[in-house]
């Protein structure tokens, strides 16, 4: 199976925001000396929860840290930026990299409503024209000028670039279609709301056609997971971000709780009930061997390419071993 890294630089209780970021770039080097195929920078606003807020300017540090992995956004938030400026930052990234950026792009604001206001300088956020802005921006990443009176009068530099991979990312069968349409891959959100289904994947294959940015369709499947050598042990490191879901269920956001206050925080039966929901489709838990073979399973049944694994342990090196722990067994 061909696995990849998503990252939000999650900043762990007791550690600082530039820290997080340097754990993304030890996280990076390993996975490329590891054989996983990309890695992914998430795009976040207004959180003291994770540090990744200018994903471009990550993809930019880690493709210099790396060897032979892909870099890309996964993604970067399309609401808060012109097709020409994702273009240009997006041809700037490959001319350094060339063959190696994914342009990786969302539709979801990244934050709450205080700091889309914030990004949008306090103007009206447009939300209803994102597959238009981002077919707009593949067409200047393309050396094309599109038929629009805003960019109709200037291009995109630098240009004759070596063309990133255009993703984009989603978790309905809306996204998919278009996705098809437009002939970009289509990276699925498990761990947002665990509704996979093969139904989806086949809309984005069925409606797929071939462009300059991808060949063929291509599908990416992003999974919250936490393995270690044991079962215990990964019950251990998963309870923290368990309970982390639960709040954000409430619309109550915190610093993710440590192992240790996870394993004494007061839980209820429904909220205990729930968790173990959850780790059936939201957050994979348990022994290496056993998360790599429903990981194969699930790839067997939903036909999807590609498994990009997002792992939050209190612990940079345990979060760094689950990454050596599934190479270990699916690469």
């Amino acid at each position: 199976m061909r696995l990849s890294v998503l990252d939000q630089a999650p900043i762990t209780k007791g550690n600082s925001p530039a820290g997080a970021l340097k754990k993304a770039e030890e996280l990076a080097i390993l996975a490329d000396e590891l054989g996983y195929h990309r890695m992914w920078m998430a795009e976040h606003h207004g959180t003291g929860s994770y540090a990744s807020s200018a994903p471009e300017i990550s993809v930019a540090h880690l493709a210099a840290k790396t060897k032979r992995i892909r870099i890309g956004t996964g993604g970067v938030m399309m609401m808060h930026y012109s097709p020409l400026k994702l273009a240009e930052v997006f041809k700037t990234l490959s001319s350094y990299s060339p063959g190696r950026i994914d342009f990786g792009v969302g539709r979801a604001p990244g934050g709450d409503q205080y700091a889309v206001y914030a990004l949008s300088e306090g103007r009206q956020p447009m939300v209803n024209n994102m597959y238009e802005k981002f077919d707009l921006a593949l067409q200047m990443l393309k050396d094309e000028i599109p038929d629009h009176p805003l960019y109709k009068h200037t291009i995109a530099t630098p240009s004759q670039v070596v063309l990133p991979e255009a993703w984009l990312l989603g978790s309905t069968g809306n996204s998919a279609v278009m996705a098809g349409r437009m002939g970009v891959g289509y990276s699925f959100a498990q761990f947002f709301n665990g509704e996979m289904t093969k139904e989806i994947f086949e809309l984005y294959k069925d409606q797929f056609k071939s462009t300059v940015f991808m060949e063929k369709p291509k599908i990416t499947v992003s999974y919250m997971v936490t393995v270690a050598e044991t079962e215990e042990e990964a019950e251990f490191e998963a309870l923290p971000h368990d309970i982390a879901r639960l709040w954000l269920m409430k619309g109550k956001l915190g610093q993710v709780l440590t192992p240790e206050e996870a394993q004494n925080y007061p839980l209820t039966e429904v909220e205990r009930m729930s968790i173990q929901e959850n780790r059936k489709k939201l957050h994979l838990v348990g022994s290496a061997k056993a998360i790599a073979e429903k990981l194969q399973q699930e790839q067997d049944e939903y036909g999807f390419d590609e498994a990009m694994i997002c792992s939050i342990p209190h612990s940079q090196e345990k979060r760094l071993n689950v990454y050596r722990l599934l190479a270990r067994e699916l690469l």
